[in-house]
């Protein structure tokens, strides 16, 4: 999974970047700190792993992880090659949803491009920044698809559904927001547009606003409730607190975040709303070797989960062992588990669930 974070400049984006992967990106008070996207790819915290790698008394355990892109904070006009302009804009077109981080706190210190807080109207620059990006695309694809239309009945359909598509647009509304059949949704998947990414809202907060979760915070109530108009995620964050986490340990974090009235760190909260969003789950492997997570979409069925380890997997599939890891780890053994009847031989029709510790069974 690979998310893209942007935001204003100055809104905590690089900060809560380099907090949660270490990798020290310029996190200075000046626009355009971020000169290239910065990647930092994150292990995904799973309990079940240690649990299992235990049990099995594993080699090597190897979590799922998130790549994340720190974009360079846009302004106005970066779609026009404002600021630094259209490069980040690219950049973005890569990942599978955006996290956009939008400054909820006061801080006379640090400086706001706009001169003022207010949530909401960062959120509309940078999705008139975004829709602005997908009018040029569909612009350039529709100039050349009515060439084609003369002759082509498909390419015919397709100028008129990019016809409606850029007048939804127009009216500032994003492509996400566009009802779509399923010929029309292919074409929009082709298109790869900023605005039909889905969106996870970071609302920064201080730490004071962290307690609560933000509900006594005015600005990430109105992040709320325009995430939920808009059928996106929203999460709170203090990206201070989250740098000074990356720095200390499993049990100082647990006991910090207890003396915050804090039960999860940033980052769980991040990758429970993007899992949320983007409709995944985990699946389990292990054994000696290894001990090992897997994402997948949730529906997946058993051969299209084991073709995530190897293709050959899915093209020979015969039969899915599996095991609920709480089961298997409350029996002590695998083999102790299937004398209890707990293990089951699935089939081709299976729809892995989260959880699962399976075994795939092939034939190539």
């Amino acid at each position: 999974m690979k998310l893209g974070i942007v935001g204003l400049p100055n809104v905590g984006k690089s900060t809560l970047f380099n907090s949660l992967t270490k990798a020290g990106a310029d996190a200075a008070n000046y626009p355009f700190c971020t000169i290239d996207p910065n990647v930092g790819v994150v292990p995904v915290p799973d309990e079940r792993l240690d649990k299992l790698a235990a049990l099995y008394n594993s080699a090597k355990v190897t979590p799922a992880v998130i790549e994340f892109v720190d974009i360079a904070g846009l302004v106005k006009g970066a779609s026009k090659g404002e600021g630094l302009g259209n490069q980040f804009l690219g950049n973005i077109r890569e990942v599978d949803a955006i996290v956009h981080v939008v400054r909820c706190f006061e801080d006379s210190n640090i400086v706001h491009v706009d001169g003022s807080i207010d949530p909401l109207r960062d959120i509309e620059t940078i999705n008139m920044e975004l829709i602005f990006s997908d009018m040029e695309v569909l612009e350039k694809r529709l100039a050349k698809q009515k060439k084609l239309a003369m002759s082509n009945k498909e390419a015919k359909k397709e100028v008129e559904f990019i016809g409606k598509l850029l007048e939804h647009l127009e009216n500032g509304s994003l492509a996400k927001n566009y009802p779509l059949d399923d010929e029309t949704e292919e074409m929009i998947r082709e298109y790869n547009l900023l605005t039909a990414k889905p969106v996870i809202y970071a609302a920064n907060v201080t730490d004071e606003d962290l307690s609560d979760d933000g509900a006594s915070n005015e600005n990430v109530a109105k992040v709320r409730k325009y995430a939920q108009e808009t059928d996106s995620e929203v999460y709170v964050v203090c990206a201070q607190i989250e740098a000074e986490l990356s720095d200390m340990s499993d049990e100082d974090k647990k006991l910090f975040l207890e003396d915050l009235g804090v039960s999860q760190s940033g980052l769980d909260k991040m990758i429970a709303a993007s899992y949320h969003l983007l409709g995944l789950i985990s699946y389990l492997t292990a054994g000696e070797t290894e001990t090992r997570a897997w994402t997948i979409t949730r529906g997946t069925k058993a051969p299209q989960a084991a073709g995530k380890i190897h293709t050959d997997f899915e093209r020979g599939f015969i039969k899915a062992e599996v095991v609920n890891w709480k089961e298997l780890l409350e029996s002590g053994s695998l083999h102790a588990a299937k004398e209890k009847g707990l293990v089951r031989m699935e089939g081709k029709d299976y729809v892995v669930q989260d959880g699962d510790v399976i075994l795939f069974r092939f034939n190539v």
